[in-house]
């Protein structure tokens, strides 16, 4: 099976390229290419483009791409079933990909040796002073409210219609780990949630990349940048409410993943996540089952409405 890096990028389709634009420059990335006919937007790591949006009449999540660590992978990934030959992306950045599809329909591409751009990420994140360790010394904070930098895009979010089919997928082709389990509330069982981390032995990784959840509704739930700090996630979120846009859950920290978020909608009703101080695991990280309801996945902060996982 393939060795996942780095989730590399989202990609939509919408109506109005310039609307998604508009709202993912202030949400905090910065376009790098586009025509009449798609845009491609980056954040401030080494990755090419994280954001794409096709131009189409109809509104629709397309599917994600995951880079790979080596042009034998995606070979290996070319002789299963239902993949495409390793062929040039046609993307800007260039590289090569093979072309999956999901049991769902979702597009699924894994990538290699695309350019990588440098980082332009303005500043460290700021030193905490708590009460057991001072480490900020003659040093004030002063920010302002404006867009924060997405440094990366951490993970997506999965509706399906069949949960362990859609993770055996992504297990036979993949080389990923299990974090932490959703089941029903009050229930040891079934799991209908399965947070899936990428393998790198014993180097940390993010609790999560990809996140698959049962559902009787299929399509993805949301998408999620990195940013640098806290300050970054509460900055950004009064910006983006001086600027009108539609919250729906924020900011606060998580249960599963322990990420402190702020999640919002984009003009076209898709979910996007800002987040920071997530759990890093290593390949010794058991997963555990949590069996509580939507608003107890928050340990702190505006919780998320019942409806939030359905």
């Amino acid at each position: 099976m393939a060795k996942p890096i780095e989730i590399a990028q989202v990609t939509y389709a919408v109506p109005d390229l310039g609307l998604m634009e508009t709202f993912m420059t202030d949400f905090g990335l910065t376009c790098v290419s586009k025509n009449d006919d798609v845009l491609y937007m980056r954040g401030s790591g080494e990755q090419h483009h994280i954001h794409v949006t096709h131009r189409e009449e109809k509104q629709r999540f397309i599917g994600a791409s995951i880079e790979v660590s080596s042009r034998e992978d995606l070979e290996q990934l070319a002789e299963m079933d239902g993949s495409s030959a390793v062929q040039e992306t046609g993307e800007p950045g260039g590289g090569y990909q093979v072309v999956m599809t999901m049991p769902d329909g979702f597009e699924i591409k894994a990538i290699w040796g695309r350019e990588k751009l440098s980082e332009t990420t303005e500043r460290k994140a700021f030193h905490f002073n708590n009460a057991d360790s001072k480490p900020r010394l003659n040093e004030c904070i002063r920010v302002k409210r404006k867009p924060c930098q997405a440094i990366k895009l951490g993970h997506f979010v999965l509706h399906v219609s069949n949960h362990d089919a859609s993770v055996k997928w992504l297990e036979e082709r993949f080389d990923l780990l299990h974090s932490d389990y959703f089941v029903p509330p009050g229930e040891e069982g079934p799991v209908v949630g399965t947070f899936l981390r990428f393998n790198h032995g014993a180097e940390k990784v993010d609790h999560h990349a990809i996140l698959i959840l049962q559902s009787d509704w299929v399509g993805v739930h949301h998408c999620s940048f990195e940013v640098i700090d806290l300050d970054a996630v509460m900055t950004a979120h009064d910006y983006l409410v001086e600027k009108g846009y539609q919250l729906e859950c924020g900011v606060g920290r998580h249960m599963l993943g322990s990420q402190i978020f702020d999640y919002w909608k984009d003009p076209f009703g898709f979910r996007v996540e800002h987040y920071t101080d997530g759990d890093m695991l290593d390949q010794h990280a058991q997963p555990v089952k949590f069996n509580g309801t939507a608003t107890e996945t928050t340990q702190w902060g505006m919780a998320p409405g019942l409806e939030f996982f359905q």
